[in-house]
């Protein structure tokens, strides 16, 4: 990427299971993933290789402290000076970091998605865009029950213990607060089609500025 002003970094936060996977998977279907750099949050959970599979299993995955944003604010940082990162690839079955990464190139739109990143004051303070994902309880439980048996493994039981335990509470303790941080909220997630239009739209016309200045 030539240099140029600087990209928009746009966050999409909510809870688990809100919908904002599906919202950051459409605007990269429906804009290019080849023109956005994407850093799912998820990529950055700590990895620590040093305790057992068993106690790797009692971290509390829902906690800030999880998480090692450090990482995730300096490869934002990066990306806005034009250099490539190398993306962390995380297997949510073993609870740790593969040996391989993914190399993400600067783009003019940079797209961070997770559950805490309004949490973070460093990291919400790089946000041009903040949204979040509002939608009921009941609805994000069911999503992440499905998720977790069949994408990541998981038992029913050991789900509805984690979602009691920790998800609930931290939910509450740390996600629900940031909303007040969103410049957009888009209540009921991927199924929210006017919104998604709306937001795939302007992005669109931001690169087509941008295009339109490259060929100046």
């Amino acid at each position: 990427m030539p240099p140029r002003e600087r990209p928009l970094v746009i966050g999409i936060a909510g809870g688990t299971g809100s919908g904002k996977t599906t919202i950051a998977q459409t605007i990269l279907r429906r804009v290019g993933a080849d023109r956005i750099a994407f850093l799912p949050h998820d990529a950055y959970y700590c990895n620590r290789p040093d305790l057992s599979f068993e106690q790797r299993c009692l971290i509390n995955y829902d906690h800030p402290d999880s998480l090692e944003t450090g990482l995730l604010i300096r490869h934002i940082q990066q990306l806005l000076d034009g250099q490539p990162v190398e993306l962390p690839v995380y297997d949510f079955a073993t609870h740790l970091r593969v040996a391989d990464t993914v190399r993400v190139e600067p783009q003019h739109i940079i797209l961070v998605e997770g559950i805490l990143i309004f949490y973070e004051v460093e990291l919400c303070k790089l946000f041009d865009v903040k949204i979040f994902v509002d939608t009921d309880a009941d609805i994000r439980f069911i999503r992440r029950l499905q998720r977790d048996i069949f994408e990541r493994g998981r038992t029913t039981e050991s789900v509805i213990q984690q979602y009691l335990n920790t998800v609930r509470p931290m939910h509450l303790e740390f996600v629900e607060p940031t909303k007040r941080y969103a410049d957009v909220i888009i209540p009921e997630g991927g199924y929210n089609a006017v919104a998604l239009d709306m937001v795939v739209s302007r992005l669109e016309a931001l690169l087509a500025i941008h295009n339109l200045e490259e060929g100046d």
